[in-house]
């Protein structure tokens, strides 16, 4: 049930980010904008425990994979641009 709530929240995150930073280059797509959601929330953990925000067995919360989505969009976005 975890991985089925973790999809779920990369979902919701994705979709978040993609109104909150989309743009021409954006991923397209149910199963874009889960993985979106998904790497956010895996980049928000891996930075805020980098930083010391959260313990190593922490993760970070709903915001926090939201925030990590946009970061990816944007970096997405950047990749994006330079290959057209």
């Amino acid at each position: 049930m975890h991985i089925i709530g973790t999809i779920i929240i990369g979902f919701i995150a994705g979709i978040i980010a993609k109104l909150l930073a989309g743009g021409p280059n954006e991923p397209r797509g149910f199963i874009l904008t889960t993985v979106l959601g998904i790497v956010g929330a895996f980049v928000a953990t891996w930075l805020g425990q980098q930083i010391g925000w959260y313990q190593p067995d922490q993760s970070a919360g709903f915001i926090g994979a939201v925030v990590g989505a946009v970061i990816v969009l944007l970096i997405w976005g950047a990749v994006a641009r330079r290959t057209v």
